[in-house]
């Protein structure tokens, strides 16, 4: 862990994906302004780096030998993904939207903030939903086709059969981000009104497990699997 603190967020979340719950934890963001090192991001976000560097110990005294998601190749990543991210944010949205639908429709007088996070959830839904099916679609076949042609010594691809779908693909997790960012400042990070009915606390714990999965999402994207296909594609 030595000079961690002088490593990128990015860095971290790539070399060492077992601190990542203490990254979302302390709502350091390791993908859309992951080029801060932690100690700019806590001296931003006045955050105690004894804390936080207490968290960390505690992560690598328990950690065990699994595999990373770094070792994996492009096929099992890219199943991964399907399985525990993109089912889960198409799972998601109707379930939430449900919950911030009936708080607006019963409380929005009282909460105008909520009005405010329904209109920008859906807004992440307008975006993610095509993303996703562009990704499932298009450029993920394009990925395992390369993996395949590399394992098969087979004929070289051009750079831009997949770096313009990947460009794409990664100004789009920054628009979510961002989106997902601005909800979590109005919420005041996810934080229910004292007076807040079952419902409103349901679904701002439901909007921030959302951010934590989306950040790891864009993580496995960004940071491993788009420089892996870039990689293969040389």
């Amino acid at each position: 862990m030595e000079n961690i603190a002088e490593k990128t967020l990015t860095r971290i979340a790539l070399e060492h994906h077992e601190y990542i719950p203490v990254l979302e934890k302390y709502s350091l963001d390791f993908c859309c302004r992951g080029k801060r090192t932690l100690a700019e991001a806590c001296a931003e976000k006045k955050i105690n780096t004894d804390d936080l560097m207490v968290d960390l110990k505690k992560i690598e005294s328990g950690k065990n030998s699994e595999t990373g998601f770094t070792s994996m190749d492009a096929d099992h990543l890219i199943t991964h993904i399907l399985l525990h991210h993109h089912f889960y944010v198409k799972n998601a949205f109707p379930v939430i939207l449900n919950h911030l639908e009936k708080v607006v429709t019963k409380h929005g007088e009282r909460y105008p903030n909520m009005i405010r996070i329904l209109a920008l959830f859906t807004a992440v839904q307008d975006e993610l939903i095509p993303h996703m099916h562009k990704e499932e679609a298009i450029l993920f076949p394009r990925i395992k086709e390369i993996a395949a042609a590399a394992k098969a010594n087979g004929p070289a691809f051009d750079s831009t059969y997949i770096s313009g779908p990947v460009s794409v693909m990664e100004i789009e997790h920054d628009k979510a981000g961002q989106l997902m960012f601005e909800i979590r400042n109005i919420s005041n990070h996810y934080t229910a009104p004292d007076d807040a009915c079952t419902t409103h606390r349901v679904c701002l714990d439901e909007l921030k497990a959302f951010e934590v999965d989306l950040h790891q999402h864009v993580h496995l994207e960004n940071n491993i699997l788009f420089p892996m296909a870039m990689a293969m594609m040389q």
